[in-house]
């Protein structure tokens, strides 16, 4: 096939659209991880190769031939290779604004470039990258696996019916600012920056901090960044509105504090173990000297408050890759035995406490509105139930008055009015008629004594 000009290395447009998105994320990345994020399907292409090596070139062929002609336009530049030996790619400045464009992000909404990006291996940055896919657990298009051998299709059905990830690419951004000083443009030193966020409110996951550990760093300096990290939280500044609010909170959605529980956005570490440290011994250092920004109080109803703190939960990359979001792989420091994520940062504890109360408030209502009915007068007429106004009606009084019919509903009511109208107007005009006779009989005695006396 003839290589188009604007894609000298051969790669299609949708392929070069994918790497920019994909590196405007996640800034560093190798074309396996940009492939298996953006085209899933071809992981279970090439099954027939006969080793592990050649179907993986064979699966990121085209990732790479895009990666090429990126990197020929000037949009992205060779940044070392991995402690496996692949090839990193990074964007220049240029590709970081054709990135903006692709995922639809302004130049401040783009974050930083990863730390030791293109040095000693990029290790850091390939743990977040993995991270990410991980949370994601791209699905492959099952219709685009036609005539490939039963067996990989078969692997990735079953890849496809396993439990989702959260989100897509777009829902993630990396190296985030969150300036206890400064501005968002341009944050003041000595900052917290956010290895990932991800915004996934279609989710149930409106915001979530993530930072990735590889077990190398000592448990004070893990712990300092949730000092930064609370001070970004506490930073208050004025709003488009003229109040004051968080500083967070102008920048991204998540629901109103409820019920007096008001806690600051979540953080998820994810521990990779690549260092000599052992994950579970981080976490629990790291749970121990952060224990003042995490621990709440304990109320009456068997639940804690998290009032003024911050969930911090913790998991590990190969838990992760495992159970994904959906499973049991997270601890959240303070409690006993791993969550699925969403439980993890929440509170089920109280959830359950306000569900049972409302339980118990719809078993009391309902309880008292079968007391009320079982009271509810029915017509002396005809038998039905009052009407909740007419019973209100009846039992009313009015400056001293009272229902002149108490015991009729109002169609009942309203017939006995109208036949006591009538009486009272046959009783008018029976009376009527009598006065009239009784005038005409006395006229008619009066004219006969005249007579009689005339004749006289």
């Amino acid at each position: 096939m003839a290589k188009r000009k604007a894609n000298e290395a051969g790669s299609s447009t949708g392929h070069r659209a994918d790497a920019l998105r994909v590196l405007g994320v996640l800034k560093a990345a190798t074309a396996d991880q940009i492939q298996r994020l953006s085209s899933p399907h071809l992981t279970y292409r090439h099954t027939t190769k006969a080793t592990a090596a050649k179907r993986k070139e064979a699966r990121t062929a085209s990732h790479r031939g895009a990666l090429n002609d990126l990197r020929r336009h000037g949009l992205s530049v060779d940044g070392g290779r991995t402690r496996g030996g692949e090839e990193v790619r990074l964007l220049t400045k240029d590709g970081l604004a054709a990135a903006g464009l692709e995922l639809d992000r302004g130049p401040e909404e783009m974050g930083g470039m990863p730390k030791s990006a293109g040095r000693s291996g990029a290790s850091h940055a390939m743990t977040v990258n993995e991270t990410v896919i991980a949370m994601i657990r791209p699905k492959p298009d099952l219709a685009l696996l036609a005539g490939e051998p039963a067996e990989a299709v078969a692997a990735a059905r079953a890849w496809v019916d396993a439990p989702d990830g959260i989100g897509t690419i777009t829902s993630y951004a990396t190296e985030v600012a969150l300036p206890a000083t400064g501005t968002w443009r341009n944050p003041g030193v000595g900052c917290a920056w956010a290895d990932i966020v991800l915004t996934a409110p279609e989710a149930g996951v409106p915001l979530l901090f993530i930072e990735a550990d590889n077990c190398t760093e000592e448990a004070p300096i893990i712990a300092a960044k949730f000092d930064k990290y609370m001070r970004h939280f506490h930073r208050m500044v004025k709003d488009t509105d003229g109040q004051d609010k968080p500083m967070w909170r102008t920048r991204w959605s998540a629901p109103a504090p409820q019920w007096g529980d008001a806690t600051h956005p979540p953080v998820l570490l994810v521990f990779h173990q690549v260092g000599k440290r052992t994950a579970l011994t981080q976490m629990k250092r790291v749970a121990e000297l952060t224990r003042k920004h995490w621990q709440g109080r304990w109320a009456e109803d068997g639940y804690h408050i998290y009032d003024g703190k911050m969930a911090i939960v913790a998991t590990t990359l190969e838990l992760l890759r495992e159970h994904g979001p959906a499973g049991p792989a997270f601890r959240r420091f303070g409690r006993d035995g791993y969550q699925n994520l969403w439980d993890a940062i929440g509170n089920p504890r109280r959830d359950a406490a306000f569900a049972r109360h409302d339980e118990e408030r719809r078993h009391r209502q309902a309880q008292e509105a079968a007391e009320r009915e079982a009271q509810r007068p029915v017509c002396a007429d005809c038998g039905q139930k009052f009407t909740d106004d007419r019973w209100n009606a009846s039992t009313r009084v009015d400056w001293g008055r009272r229902d002149s019919h108490p015991h009729l509903c109002d169609d009942c009511k309203a017939r006995a009015l109208d036949a006591e109208r009538k009486a009272k107007q046959a009783e008018r005009e029976h009376q009527e008629q009598e006065r009239q006779e009784a005038e005409a009989a006395a006229q008619d005695s009066k004219a006969g004594g005249w007579l009689g006396r005339w004749r006289s």
